[in-house]
């Protein structure tokens, strides 16, 4: 709890608060605990505890969702707003191990406050909780859709605020699109609550036994599909970790063009897909660079016209390298032509206006931006008002002018997070570090004729 921002302490005890004040007044409402069917909701709160103590971890830090909401959606079918609350209540209890005390009231809090939401959403679209008859439905499935839509809002809002004020992600981190898509599953994950009430009312409890398969192997997806997504993040990493070992400064560069190509995707309206895609190719964009030598990257002065081939070459050098990772698809399009200038004097292939791949025109902005306001061996990091002023001077020549001004929309919204001030090398440690940056649009690669 104390490492915990101040705003993201009031929050959750606020949260506690509200959870309390809610089960405080279902216990004090006359007849409302002697009413409840108990049986059932023992069984219910088993069910509950037993998904929620295997959950599938996701790739934003420190979160992790279960197939649990089923059986409290079934609690609000079954024994109504009240009985959901409390079967939510066995967050409380999770035997997960590692789980603080913090993250417990959390979960148990903001569960039995959407048990409730459901349960009243439940009633107001026109439900009546207890055992449904075959003659309730379908009219039950828009009341159990009010249901959902109202357990799953507040879940997410509620899960979303205390990992704001907490500074555990940030908007850039899960994507707008990306985060309706998921949204969409876990609606339809909720569906066996439903499917446990309706086999409720023919063979009882065990129908919670006949659902735990199907629930599983839904949670089985579900894992595996984010443990894939963390092995390729973890594949990425260790390319973009293996080209930020040639030069001290620039470590960070790869997840900072990422995030900036993210901001500049996101204005711009692409799809999941393509998000995630443009975020791999920002991250890999300079993994080329292994295989120019060193010397080449670190040399002062003027480049001899073989060494500026070398140069030239490392987008190239770069798709060779990744060709075989299948899962990047468009990325390739990024590493390959990051280095085309709007007006065809760039490099490998010297491509002009639309023949430049979307991706790349991104990626060019991105990479400039975040080399001018990252600090450098030969110079200071320049403000973000510096390197917007030098990327519009450069639009239309360098830079695609829409990229441009739609990077610019985007930072006036969000705003940026400067690169941290790296440290001086220790005294008699040496390391790599470039002369030069030949992403920086203010200093220019120079060749030295040969003729």
């Amino acid at each position: 709890m104390r490492e915990l921002p101040w705003p993201a302490r009031v929050y959750f005890v606020a949260l506690i608060g509200v959870a309390g004040l809610l089960v405080a007044h279902s216990i004090s409402t006359p007849g409302l605990v002697a009413g409840l069917d108990w049986a059932t909701l023992l069984v219910l709160a088993l069910l509950f505890l037993l998904c929620e103590s295997v959950p599938t971890l996701l790739n934003v830090p420190h979160v992790a969702v279960s197939v649990s909401y089923s059986a409290a959606l079934a609690a609000v079918v079954l024994v109504g707003p009240e009985g959901a609350a409390l079967v939510g209540l066995m967050a409380l209890v999770n035997v997960r191990p590692g789980l603080s005390l913090v993250k417990r009231l959390f979960n148990g809090a903001q569960y039995a406050i959407c048990g409730y939401a459901a349960g009243w959403a439940f009633e107001w679209a026109g439900g009546v909780p207890g055992l449904p008859r075959t003659a309730d439905f379908p009219g039950i499935l828009v009341p159990f859709g009010a249901a959902t839509g109202a357990f799953v809002l507040i879940n997410f809002l509620l899960t979303a605020g205390i990992l704001q004020l907490a500074s555990e992600v940030g908007r850039n981190q899960v994507p707008v699109r990306a985060t309706v898509q998921f949204l969409g599953s876990y609606v339809g994950y909720a569906v066996f609550g439903l499917l446990i009430a309706a086999l409720w009312a023919t063979v009882q409890s065990i129908s919670t036994v006949l659902v735990l398969l199907p629930l599983f192997v839904a949670r089985w997806a579900l894992g595996h599909y984010h443990a894939e997504q963390r092995s390729y993040d973890a594949t990425i990493a260790a390319l973009c970790q293996a080209v930020e070992t040639k030069d001290y400064y620039t470590r960070g560069h790869c997840t900072r063009v990422s995030a900036a190509s993210s901001m500049i995707a996101e204005e711009l309206g692409m799809g999941t897909e393509r998000l995630q895609a443009i975020r791999y190719a920002g991250m890999l964009h300079d993994v080329g660079k292994l295989g120019v030598p060193t010397k080449v990257l670190q040399k002062e002065g003027k480049l001899t016209e073989e060494e500026f081939a070398a140069i030239q070459l490392h987008p190239m050098r770069g798709l060779e390298i990744v060709r075989g990772i299948d899962f990047l698809d468009e990325a390739f399009a990024g590493i390959m032509h990051h280095h085309e200038k709007f007006d065809g004097k760039g490099y490998p292939m010297g491509l002009a206006g639309a023949e430049i791949p979307e991706f790349a025109r991104i990626i060019a902005v991105a990479d400039a931006f975040d080399s001018m306001t990252s600090d450098r061996s030969y110079r200071k990091a320049k403000s973000i008002e510096e390197a917007t002023t030098e990327l519009r001077k450069n639009a239309g020549t360098q830079f695609d002018p829409v990229m441009v001004d739609t990077f610019v929309r985007a930072l006036e919204r969000d705003g940026w997070r400067h690169a941290q001030t790296m440290p001086e090398p220790p005294d008699g440690v040496a390391v790599e570090t470039t002369v030069k940056d030949h992403d920086d649009p203010t200093t220019p690669i120079q060749v030295a004729s040969e003729r």
